[in-house]
Order: structure tokens, then C-alpha cells, then sequence
């Protein structure tokens, strides 16, 4: 097709489109590769086929909270594999005569059909896109508009080139079997009837030079764009976690110098990647609810800053200056973004491509408490008190289980072996709220005749907040105070009622084990194989076996779902096969229910913290609550319990009772 002196001058474009692409692209896998070092690579290929699986189904975009924008997407995936194609096709074609990927036959005619397919989706998507980002502007999308512009310029010039180098081939070469149904309608309008055969050919020799020109500056320009996540994005989805979003990496304080991450060389590769891999779509930030509450945390910003940040600071980061770039916070992310989220996953949850937003709130908060001592005011007595309590509230420890005392509830101090043991937590024991649920629980259990022990006054908190909060030191210390009694008392089941109990009992306890050295090897053993189960599970388990029966009830009721047990360990359906149980119940969901659950904003330790900015999230739970027009509000959390009673209550709505599942199966037992 082309002459020597056309190909001379082609093969230079190539090869400055591919230096222009890759230069910017190694800059930032060498930021990537100054990471901090995170194991990911188990399962190599069971991580490749989940992320091809997700990636070539589009599973990533076809998700139920932007449904047509999910569409959308996809769609333009699926065009830009079919221009990606015709676009290795013309290459070639440049250099060799009369080539095609496709062949001159029926496969070449179909592809004709199916591009100009494709081509009229890429316009339609181009469209949309444009009209969403300009004109309807929503908040989630009001960065990087000129990046934006850019993009779709090239989306719509790509396209439109493409159709006319196919009308200017239907001009030239009239006989040339194809389908496309574009291309003739397009060339009559463009060059009327038959023309010059020598100039038509000039001009759809123009047209190709013009169409991959174009193409040529839209790939040099991806690696600068937030289009990079096309690449980016599916090897982000490879190295996903699988742990609960809320699980933290633990810090073997005697030997880590740096605690948490302070600045941008403290990040583990797998953080800058979640930076370049972002699409900038937004969806963290349209559930997040503190950015909902007017709160100035937003998970999308946070990425977004530290993307260019990293940018920013290449040449330290290659360098290993650590010490010549500035703190993280105050300095690219401010105090009030890190201490007003609640950790309650959602932006993790809906993320296309799988970004760890909170892993790095984690780290921060850790730099700012461990080695700054910088935190809310109102942390320093809720610290104190667990360190010399053992529970938020600073109550005498020798009163925890006073609760207790007349259920006659045996200790595990007076057994040999506990073969289930109760931990009641802080809200259980001290919390008068909290106090009600329990014994609920103990009721139920008592009902289907299952035998268990607590651990009295010996019980500290397990000390999930004090982690989420950014103090490990004080984690550390409460869990192998717990530990340790775990193994004395030869603990074989523990049974949880508070999701944030639940979760750090049985998910991050057995992560410090290999930290606690000290410990003999074969307690540290047993503790491997201590079973926790959630009230949930085993309420369920019990109705099962016929062990626990309700009465018949008329109430029409709805469930607020706790983030820890239902976004963060998927115990969504568990709650609702229990109000089931009992005959009659009619459950009316809320708007944002299940896996989108909307937090409480008690969760990441504000519980203990003042809500000083914006409206008060429990309030915006709250009001969506008594919206439902149900009669009772189920929970399944003595926090959460406790934010929507008060939400209510703020909001004038306290004759809508409000109780813990336990609490509504107890009283409803027959």
C-alpha cells in the first residue's frame, strides 16, 4: 500500500508512539516497584483467570449501582477491542500489501459489519459521556474535566476517521465484497457517484494516514490519562486482596522503625498501583457517608492526590530520598479526611476496579497516632481508659460483669475447658443498651439448651476501635491479653453478637499470633483452631435444628444492616432468614439495604469521637429508617442500635422502636 519513502516515514511514527506510550508508562512502574513490599502473588493463576473473567465479561462495570452508565461502558470496552484489532490490522497493512487479519472473504465482510456496529456505540458512548461530565456535571465526576475533553475528542475522532477512510475505500474500490452499512450511504453522500479511480484511491490513502495518525496520538496520549486504567485497572484486579476490607496489616512493633505511613515511600506497591489503576468515575464518593454528610473526606480524592503526588515525587522515590519529601498529612491529605471515615467498605465495595482505599486510612491514622500523637482531642481519655480498664468508658473492669449476676452464667474460671464461650464485649458488659441485648442473647441460648461460659471480669475489649483509630500498640495489647486467656481456659468456640467483635476475634487475632513469640508454640497452635461464630450463624444454625421456635407475628419490621457483618463478611441473608423465621413478620427493606447498606457512623472508632462537620450520619440512617413506614427497626449491632436511637430520637421519631435481633427473637419466642 505504501511506498518505501511512506513506510520509512510510517515506521518512525511507530516508533515514537511507542516510546511517547512507554516512557511515562515505566516512569510509574518504577514508582510501583519502590513500593513497600505486600505478598499478592499466591495463586497466580487463579488471579489471572478471576481478573479475565472479570475484565472480558465486564462483571467490573455491569455492577447494580450505575446501571446504564454500566451499559455504557461496556460497550465502549467491547468497541475498543474491535478498533483496538483494526488498528494492529492497518499497521501491517501499512507494510504489507493487500494485508488482513480477517482475510478478503466472508470473515473480512463480517468484520466490516461488526466495526460499524461498534463505531455507532463509541459515538452513542461519547455522547452520553460527555453530556453526563459537561452538563449534568454530578459531583463525583468534577475533576480532570480537561483530561476528560481530551479523551472524548479522540473517542469521537478515532471513529469518525474510521468511517471516512471506510467511505473512501467503498468510493475506490467499488467491487470489494463487505457488510459494512456505514461506509456506502457515507461515501455517496461524501464523493456522489463514480469518480477519478486514481484520485479516490489518493484520497482513501489519505484517509488511512489520517485515521492511524490519530490513533497514534491517542495512544501516546493514554499513559498521561486516567485512560490508563484500561491497563492498570485489570492488573489491579490480579492482585486483590482477600481479606475483609477492614482488615489491617499487623506491625511488629519492636522491629518496624516507621509506623503506618507517613510519607509517600512508606506506601506498599500495591497502594501506588490502586492510584494508577483509578477511573476517576466517582462511585467511592457517591457512597461514602461521610462525603454524603458534607464531611471533607472523599475516597476518590484521596486516590486522586496521591496519584499525582507519586507523580510528583518520581525522582525522590527512584532515588530513595525518603527524607526530602514532605508528610502525606498534612500535606497532601488532610487530618479531617482520615478521622472522619467510618471504615465502613462501601467505597471498596463498588470500586470497578477493586481499589484499597482503606488500607491507606489505616496507615495514615497509625503515622499520626504512633508517631505524631496527632489525633482528635476526645481519643486521649478513650485511650486512656482502655489501657487501664480495658474498655472505652473507663468503668472499673471489676464490673464487668455485673450484668451478669443474676442470670447465674458460669465462668470460665470455674470450668475446666470451655467448649463455647460467650464474649460479651464492652457494649455487653457496660452499656445499658448493650446490657439488654445480652441478655437477650443468654435467653435465647438457654431456650435451645446450649451450654457457655464468659470470661466475667477477666474479659478486656478486644480492642477493635483502638486499631481501626490508628493505635496498634493498644491493639496489641488487649488482644494478647485476650489471647492469652483464650489459651488458658482451652476456649473451643466463641460466640459474638457485636460485628466489630466478630470480626477482629476471628480475622485479626490469628494474624498477630506469629508476633507473640514468647508464647508457647503450642498455645499458639490451639489458638489457630478456636472457632468464632456470629450470633447470626448460630441463631440460624438452632432454628434449623428445631432448637429455637417463635410465635406467630403480625409486625411489619426493617433491618438496618451492620457494615462489618454485612459489606465486610457478607452476612446479609443470615439476619433475614432469621426474621422469617418467626411466622407472620413482614420485613420492608430500606433503599440502601444489604451490600449497600448506608454505615450508622459509628464504625472506624467514631463512636468515641465528636461528629463536629457536616450533618451527623446516624441521622441520615435514621431518617431512611422512618421512612420505611415499619413499625420496629431491627439491628443486628449493639452500635448500631444505639446511632439509629438516638438518630431517631433527634429526629422526633422515637415512638419507631428500634431493637437488636436478639432482642426481637427473645421476645418473640414460643
Amino acid at each position: 500500500m505504501l511506498s518505501t519513502t511512506e513506510k520509512l516515514i510510517f515506521a518512525l511514527i511507530l516508533l515514537g508512539t511507542l516510546v511517547a506510550f512507554f516512557h511515562p508508562v515505566i516512569r510509574r512502574i518504577q514508582i510501583i516497584g519502590r513500593g513497600r513490599p505486600l505478598p499478592r502473588s499466591d495463586n497466580l493463576g487463579r488471579r489471572i483467570v478471576r481478573m479475565l473473567n472479570r475484565v472480558l465479561l465486564q462483571r467490573c462495570a455491569l455492577r447494580n449501582e450505575r446501571v446504564v452508565t454500566g451499559l455504557v461502558h461496556a460497550g465502549l470496552f467491547y468497541a475498543a477491542l474491535t478498533f483496538d484489532t483494526m488498528t494492529v490490522n492497518h499497521t501491517f497493512e501499512g507494510f504489507v500489501a493487500n494485508f488482513s487479519l480477517f482475510g478478503h472473504g466472508p470473515a473480512g465482510a463480517a468484520v466490516s459489519f461488526l466495526i460499524d456496529i461498534m463505531a455507532l456505540v463509541v459515538l452513542f458512548a461519547t455522547i452520553y459521556l460527555g453530556i453526563r461530565r459537561f452538563v449534568s456535571r454530578p459531583a463525583a465526576l468534577r475533576t480532570s474535566a480537561a483530561d476528560s475533553a481530551i479523551i472524548y475528542f479522540f473517542l469521537a475522532a478515532t471513529t469518525l476517521s474510521y468511517l471516512f477512510f471506510e467511505a473512501s475505500q467503498v468510493a475506490a474500490f467499488p467491487k470489494v465484497h463487505r457488510l459494512s452499512f456505514l461506509g456506502p450511504p457515507l461515501s455517496r453522500f461524501l464523493f456522489g457517484g463514480a469518480g477519478d479511480s486514481l484520485q479516490l484511491q489518493a484520497t482513501a490513502r489519505l484517509a488511512w494516514w489520517v485515521h492511524l495518525i490519530i490513533v497514534y496520538a491517542f495512544i501516546a496520549y493514554v499513559p498521561h490519562s486516567k485512560y490508563f486504567h484500561m491497563f492498570a485497572g485489570p492488573a489491579n484486579l490480579i492482585f486483590k486482596r482477600k481479606e475483609s476490607p477492614a482488615e489491617i496489616q499487623p506491625l511488629d512493633l519492636e522491629k518496624t522503625e516507621i509506623y503506618g505511613v507517613e510519607k509517600a515511600a512508606d506506601l506498599t506497591w500495591k497502594d501506588s498501583l490502586d492510584a494508577f489503576a483509578c477511573i476517576e468515575c466517582g462511585r467511592c464518593q457517591d457512597v461514602c457517608p461521610a462525603f454524603a454528610t458534607g464531611k471533607p473526606l472523599s475516597p476518590k480524592m484521596i486516590i486522586y492526590n496521591l496519584e499525582r503526588h507519586l507523580l510528583r515525587s518520581y525522582r525522590q522515590l527512584r532515588r530513595g530520598e525518603r527524607g526530602e519529601l514532605p508528610n502525606l498529612v498534612p500535606g497532601i491529605i488532610a487530618p479531617d479526611e482520615i478521622w472522619t471515615c467510618t471504615t465502613c467498605g462501601a467505597c471498596m465495595h463498588v470500586c470497578p476496579v477493586e481499589i484499597e482505599h482503606l488500607p491507606k486510612v489505616f496507615g495514615l491514622r497509625q503515622s499520626q497516632v504512633l508517631m505524631e500523637s496527632q489525633f482528635p482531642a476526645e481519643l486521649n481519655s478513650f485511650f486512656r481508659n482502655l489501657e487501664t480498664n480495658g474498655n472505652p468508658w473507663g468503668i472499673g473492669f471489676a464490673r464487668r460483669a455485673e450484668w451478669a449476676e443474676k442470670e447465674n452464667i458460669p465462668l470460665a474460671a470455674e470450668l475446666n475447658e470451655v467448649e463455647l464461650l460467650l464474649f460479651v464485649g464492652c457494649a455487653g458488659s457496660f452499656d445499658e443498651t448493650g446490657q439488654a441485648v445480652a441478655r437477650s442473647l443468654v435467653r435465647l441460648l438457654r431456650q435451645a439448651g446450649i451450654k457457655f461460659a464468659i470470661l466475667g471480669e477477666e474479659e478486656k475489649c478486644c480492642g477493635d476501635a483502638a486499631r481501626r483509630l490508628g493505635n496498634e500498640y493498644l491493639f496489641q495489647l488487649l488482644a494478647r491479653q485476650n489471647l492469652e486467656l483464650l489459651a488458658k481456659y482451652r476456649v473451643r468456640r466463641i460466640l459474638v453478637f457485636c460485628p466489630h467483635g466478630y470480626h477482629t476475634l476471628k480475622y485479626e487475632y490469628p494474624r498477630l499470633l506469629h508476633l507473640f513469640t514468647d508464647l508457647p508454640a503450642s498455645e499458639r497452635e490451639f489458638l489457630q483452631t478456636i472457632e468464632v461464630v456470629s450470633h447470626l450463624e448460630l441463631f440460624n444454625s438452632l432454628v434449623k435444628e428445631k432448637k429455637l421456635r417463635f410465635k406467630e407475628s403480625a409486625e411489619v419490621v426493617t433491618l438496618h444492616d451492620s457494615c462489618y457483618f454485612g459489606r465486610h463478611h457478607q452476612l446479609t441473608s443470615e439476619p433475614r432468614k432469621l426474621l422469617k423465621s418467626v411466622p407472620g413478620v413482614k420485613i420492608r427493606e430500606l433503599r440502601q439495604h444489604g451490600e449497600h447498606s448506608f454505615c450508622c457512623g459509628a464504625g472506624g472508632g467514631l463512636m468515641w469521637t465528636e461528629e463536629k462537620i457536616g450533618e451527623r450520619i446516624n441521622r441520615v440512617r435514621s431518617r431512611e429508617v422512618a421512612r420505611s413506614g415499619a413499625a420496629k427497626a431491627i439491628t443486628t449491632c449493639p452500635f448500631c442500635l444505639t446511632m439509629i436511637r438516638d438518630g431517631l430520637k433527634d429526629l422526633g421519631e422515637e415512638d419507631l422502636q428500634v431493637v437488636e435481633i436478639s432482642q426481637f427473637l427473645a421476645s418473640n419466642l414460643s
